[in-house]
């Protein structure tokens, strides 16, 4: 329909090629809407009749409830709705409904709609999920584990302390996201091909008709450039880096070593020969389709960085990354939040494994600093009285009166007191005594979840502030269509 100016049209082979039609039903319903509003505007400024949009208004409601052809000989899913549209409305009427724009503000018009409706989802999902992750917190503020660096047992712990660090890294993509929602946000219609139109529309009335905050008011920015899809992508590909490097900590700890958690039955799978597997294929899942994200933003990347200013075909390969990625971080947040909600804790393995190390050391050594001994002396005095437990295969409240002597020779420092310290700190003692703000401490938990609590119930507001802004102008905008209609 478009080769005005060509004699032949395109081969089977070479429109094969070119087509969108498969990757374009994600925005078809986006595009009937934003047709919709582009002719309201056309007619609300005299542009055309109202015997035309009558027309074209009722070919497009007609549309919504269409299931489009796949095999269509148009090139995208913008040439098939106008083809279907013409020949419902017939050419006098149907032709005049792409007055005024392009196929180029018309792509990332409902590429612009998708991604923020993605948006809105992701994050009712991020709420959903760090929800779950506080509420497992709750019930877990006395349910003590070591905490790790490099891998290797650290400092005592808790389990809620675990939960709310992920928790807040969730927040920060959620941050992220809401950030980047304001980006999307802003309407390219009417900026036609790069340059703009003589004829006289009105692009803040489709903005205000689509829910739009504000328009992309530069006609060439408007239609060339893809920097929003860059950054939405790029949030995700660090949510789920995020939520990789928690699946990886859940597929280790319900490991037979480890069995400081079970995963329910849903979300293991068993082995085709090995009867006795329990394998936690989903969550490794969750770190595959982390490494697919990463490459959909390398092609994304990829794909703006070697184009010059102005509409390039290249853009159309974009929009198959773009809805793989929505689709897969909607449904990798689903899966962390049943996985959290349905997670069966074993408590006694992790305070069994707390126990058998050497976790209170730090604990023993910042006791010493309070009776006024220098850190890095006390820091190896502790390191010392480790060593002696350790070689000798006993815990540290076993090491006796000549053992720490050993240590301490040298120093004005009583052995009894060290004795003493070390008899009277244990891992309990240690999550009592640790009172820094954030730490891992007993009090400090109830603070940080009811502090969660609180900003989980705040983000819930402004989050469905913003869709019900969008719900209400499609709202008006279907009203205003069934007025002309009807």
């Amino acid at each position: 329909m478009y080769r005005s100016r060509l004699v032949n049209d395109l081969s089977d082979i070479t429109l094969d090629y070119v087509s969108s039609i498969n990757d374009d039903s994600e925005i078809a319903l986006y595009d009937i809407l934003g047709s919709q509003a582009h002719v309201l505007m056309l007619y609300e400024n005299k542009i055309i009749t109202k015997n035309d949009v009558k027309k074209i208004l009722y070919s497009l409601e007609e549309l919504k409830n269409e299931k489009f052809d796949t095999l269509s000989s148009a090139e995208d899913i913008h040439e098939l709705i106008e083809t279907l549209v013409i020949k419902k409305a017939g050419m006098v009427s149907g032709g005049k409904m792409h007055t005024a724009r392009s196929r180029n503000d018309q792509v990332v018009l409902d590429i612009r709609m998708k991604i923020r409706d993605d948006i809105n989802i992701l994050c009712n999902c991020l709420l959903d999920t760090i929800e779950a992750f506080v509420s497992l917190a709750k019930n877990h503020q006395k349910t003590i584990m070591p905490l790790y660096t490099h891998l290797q047992q650290a400092q005592v712990g808790v389990f809620s302390h675990y939960l709310i660090a992920h928790a807040d890294v969730l927040f920060r993509d959620l941050d992220r996201l809401y950030t980047t929602f304001v980006h999307v946000n802003e309407s390219p219609l009417g900026a036609g091909p790069v340059g703009g139109t003589s004829i006289p529309i009105d692009r803040h009335s489709t903005a205000s008709m689509l829910g739009f905050d504000g328009i992309v008011e530069n006609s060439l920015d408007a239609t060339s450039s893809r920097d929003f899809v860059a950054e939405y992508v790029s949030m995700i590909a660090i949510l789920m880096t995020n939520l990789s490097k928690i699946a990886e900590d859940f597929v280790i700890w319900s490991t037979s070593e480890f069995s400081f958690i079970e995963l329910a039955d849903e979300f293991t799978s068993p082995s085709s020969v090995m009867p006795q597997k329990k394998n936690p294929d989903i969550l490794e899942l969750t770190r595959g389709k982390t490494a697919e994200i990463i490459g959909n933003l390398t092609a994304i990347l990829t794909t703006i960085k070697g184009l010059a200013s102005g509409y390039g075909r290249d853009l159309q390969q974009i929009k198959s990354s773009i809805w793989s990625t929505s689709k897969i971080s909607i449904s990798a947040l689903l899966i962390i939040k049943s996985i959290l909600l349905t997670l069966r804790v074993n408590e006694k393995q992790m305070k069994k494994a707390t126990e058998s190390s050497y976790l209170i050391a730090l604990d023993i050594a910042e006791n010493l600093v309070k009776k006024g001994i220098p850190f890095r002396t006390t820091h190896k005095i502790a390191g010392s009285l480790v060593q002696i437990a350790h070689e000798s295969k006993k815990p540290l409240n076993k090491i006796n009166i000549e053992e720490i002597s050993k240590v301490i020779k040298g120093t004005k420092i009583e052995p009894k007191l060290i004795q003493s310290i070390i008899q009277n700190t244990t891992i309990t003692s240690s999550l009592k005594e640790r009172k820094s703000f954030g730490s891992s401490g007993y009090e400090e938990q109830k603070r940080m979840i009811n502090d969660r609590i609180k900003k989980i119930n705040s983000y819930r507001i402004t989050t469905t502030k913003r869709q019900n802004d969008i719900i209400k102008a499609f709202e008006n905008l279907s009203n205003k269509v069934q007025f002309i209609i009807k």
